[in-house]
């Protein structure tokens, strides 16, 4: 048995080889015309399926304890009689379909089946004594019926069909097991194998192992061509202490470049792997290896929980966001949107995924754990410094400029982007911005409000821009057709190169100054110069006075040089009146109006209630008017119809009013 057992370690996925066929023919005699083999006799029994196996009792006594039909052609088992000291019993290559007639063997320690149609195991209940049982290459599904086979020291399933391991648990004494090429995807249900040294899996569709720790005398398995992708999906492996040869060869895992170095790290006791020895270089190696990846993994993880922190937080500013828009109720944050705590200093990022830079923040370490512990529904902004990103969500935000920044981190910064923040707000900071990051040339916008074209006049106090992206979400101002056109004129000064991600050609710029020149111009010509110079700064009142001093001159006085200075200034001038005002001060001018409009009105209605009453009485008088002249004459000819007594009256009338 010793022998038999090294045999099959040395095959792998073959079945165990039996005592050579030859030998055991050698005391056979002829069976005549009824002989299946060369010297095996099977005569006719009374059920005519199933033949009866005879030989001569010199045959018997010469081969007492082995019996070989191998090649046979037969279809079922024949009966044996009088067999009953068999200890070994050779079927292979034939073509039965079941196991029986043998439960009469109960001495048979060796059964051999190997290459056979069978498609369950059975009929063995009564062979207590056996110790090899090889089913390989027959088309068995199901593990079963081994219940009474407590003895079993090998079992060869391999060449199969079966899905599943299971029902081997009571086999405490089984020391080889052999399922290759079947179709398993999982490996468990190994619990009680006490005794397994030897278990090969090669050639099936195993993703993960599992109960494989728990097998005390494990030293060599198999996973030789599966689909292990992962060493998570084997990592019980790493808990065996006897395991000491291993195989991953042809599965995806052993395709990585940490396979090996992973695989000897956690496995310290393996001696060969993938049939190779593992030398003490290769260990060291391995251990160098996987401290590295593991320092990977930690700082891998340590991004995905501040990746994670800064989603839950931009999830709460959007949230505050949306409720000051009006788009969603006021309900609790917590019900469906988790958010991290606020109150951590600016320079920490606020519970963001990037740090600052290291000589602003101090070791992440610390600070994960808080930010686990941490989250909570009050932290309504974020700061993020990525690369040469700076990113502000949430008007909370635009307090991290007043901060000192490193003057690395503020040089790096080219491109600024404003998130779930009024625009209002962002034109209050845009001196810092200028001041804080000089090297900012990208201004980026979402969810910021911006609705109307005189909210770009803005951008005109900054140093620089070359690019500028406004998102159409949360900025209807884009719905406008022209509104490129507009920033492109206002902001000509700049020369921008590229707007939402398109680059700006001259032929852009000739439209942009055909569309608002004229709109600039008669701006600039109907405001009196007490209000131009109000509105400009110092350096454009400087500007302006020396545009009005000229205006007087002759032009044969001023040169053609001057003359070119002065048409530029006058059209940055022009441009400086389409200023912009903020929404609180639109808003109260818009009030003003509306009572401008108010009293307008009152005061129209009023001026044609009293013409239409001036009229209504005109046109009542040239009704009235010739009867009332008619009387007016009649009165006046009978008063003087008596000439005295018309002067007496009169000198009375005037006596009377002295």
């Amino acid at each position: 048995m010793k022998t038999t057992m090294s045999s099959l370690s040395a095959f792998g996925d073959s079945s165990i080889q039996t005592p050579s066929k030859s030998r055991i023919r050698q005391g056979c005699h002829s069976a005549g015309p009824n002989v299946s083999g060369d010297h095996i006799h099977l005569a006719s029994s009374s059920m005519p399926s199933f033949p009866i196996l005879q030989r001569s009792s010199e045959e018997k006594i010469l081969y007492s304890d082995r019996l070989t039909l191998e090649r046979q052609k037969l279809t079922v088992c024949p009966i044996i009689d009088g067999e009953e000291h068999l200890r070994l019993l050779n079927f292979q290559h034939n073509f039965i379909t079941r196991i029986q007639n043998i439960s009469n063997l109960q001495r048979l320690i060796f059964l051999d089946l190997y290459d056979n149609q069978i498609e369950e195991i059975s009929g063995l209940s009564t062979l207590r004594s056996l110790r090899v049982l090889l089913l390989g290459k027959n088309r068995i599904k199901q593990i079963s019926n081994l219940e009474n086979l407590k003895s079993l020291d090998v079992l060869d399933l391999h060449g199969n069909q079966i899905t599943k391991i299971e029902n081997v648990s009571h086999l405490c004494d089984l020391r080889v097991l052999n399922l290759a090429r079947n179709l398993l995807s999982h490996v468990d249900n190994l619990n009680g194998l006490d005794s397994l040294t030897e278990l090969n899996l090669r050639h099936n569709q195993i993703t993960f192992v599992r109960d494989v720790d728990n097998l005390p005398c494990l030293q060599r398995l198999f996973l030789s061509f599966n689909n292990i992708s992962t060493f998570e999906s084997v990592c019980c492996l790493a808990d065996s202490s006897s395991l000491s040869d291993i195989t991953f060869d042809g599965n995806p895992i052993a395709q990585e470049s940490w396979y090996k170095h992973t695989i000897l790290q956690n496995m310290m006791q393996l001696r060969q792997l993938d049939m190779k020895r593992v030398t003490e270089e290769e260990r060291r190696m391995a251990s160098v290896v996987a401290k590295k990846e593991e320092e990977k993994k930690r700082e891998s993880h340590k991004q995905s929980l501040l990746k994670e922190k800064k989603r839950l937080t931009i999830n709460n500013v959007a949230r505050k966001w949306d409720l000051q828009q009006h788009r969603i109720p006021n309900i609790a944050p917590n019900q469906d949107r988790k958010v991290s705590d606020s109150s951590q200093d600016p320079s920490q990022l606020h519970g963001s995924t990037v740090s600052a830079f290291p000589e602003e923040t101090g070791s992440l370490d610390s600070g994960l754990t808080n930010a686990l512990q941490g989250l909570s529904v009050t932290d309504t902004h974020l700061v993020e410094v990525d690369g040469d990103t700076l990113s502000l969500y949430g008007s909370g935000a635009l307090e991290s400029l007043d901060r000192n920044w490193s003057v690395q981190t503020a040089g790096m910064v080219t491109t600024v982007s404003f998130t779930f923040i009024e625009f209002d707000e962002i034109v209050q900071v845009l001196p810092k911005l200028k001041i804080k990051f000089p090297n900012s040339l990208h201004l980026k916008f979402k969810e910021t409000n911006l609705v109307m074209l005189q909210q770009f006049n803005a951008l005109a106090q900054l140093r620089r821009v070359d690019q500028l992206t406004i998102d159409p979400q949360g900025n209807p101002v884009v719905n406008f057709t022209l509104w490129k056109y507009y920033v492109l004129f206002r902001l000509s000064h700049f020369s921008m190169q590229k707007i939402n991600g398109t680059e700006v050609t001259q032929n852009d710029m000739i439209m942009a100054e055909r569309l608002f020149g004229i709109l600039a111009h008669v701006a600039s010509s109907e405001l009196p110069q007490y209000r131009m110079i109000s509105i400009l700064g110092d350096a454009r009142k400087k500007q302006f006075r020396y545009l009005l001093e000229t205006k007087g001159k002759k032009p044969g006085l001023v040169n053609e040089e001057n003359n070119d200075s002065k048409r530029l200034v006058g059209e940055n001038t022009n441009r400086a009146m389409l200023n912009y005002t903020t929404r609180d001060v639109y808003n109260e001018r818009l009030e003003e109006i509306k009572e401008k409009k108010k009293f307008c009105k009152m005061y129209m209605e009023d001026l044609v209630k009293e013409a239409t009453e001036i009229n209504m009485k005109n046109e009542a008088l040239q009704k009235l008017w010739p009867q009332m002249f008619i009387e007016l004459v009649r009165d006046a000819v009978i008063e003087i119809r008596n000439k005295n007594s018309y002067m007496k009256l009169c000198l009375q009338q005037i006596t009377d009013q002295k």
